[in-house]
C-alpha cells in the first residue's frame, strides 16, 4: 500500500496533477491545501466556495481516474504532524517547473 501526500495550491492545473498521481502508483491519498484563504472551508466568500467546488471535484477524480483512495484533506501541515508518507508530490513546485 503506498501511500501519498499531494500538497496543492489554488492553481487550476489539476489534470497534469492527476496525470503524476496516476504515475505515483499510490493506493491512498492525502490532500494539503497550502494557499488561499485561511478559513477557506468555512469561509463563504467567492474564491472559498471556488476552491470547495475545485476540491470536490478533485477527490472524485483522484479517485476515479488512479483508482486511489482519498483519505484525507487538510488546510494546514501542522494537522499531519506524525502523519507518514511514501512519496510527497508538491504540485506548486512540480506543476511550475
Amino acid at each position: 500500500m503506498t501511500e501519498l501526500l499531494i500538497i496543492t495550491g489554488t492553481d487550476q492545473r489539476d489534470e497534469e496533477l492527476l496525470e503524476q498521481i496516476g504515475r505515483a502508483q499510490a493506493s491512498r491519498v492525502t490532500v494539503l491545501i497550502e494557499e488561499g484563504e485561511r478559513n477557506w472551508a468555512e469561509e463563504d466568500s467567492p474564491s472559498a466556495r471556488a476552491l470547495r467546488d475545485r476540491l470536490a471535484t478533485l477527490l472524485a477524480r483522484i479517485e476515479q481516474r488512479t483508482g486511489a483512495v482519498v483519505v484525507g484533506l487538510a488546510g494546514d501541515a501542522e494537522q499531519l504532524r506524525g502523519w507518514r508518507f511514501d512519496r510527497v508530490i508538491d504540485a506548486r513546485i512540480a506543476l511550475a517547473a
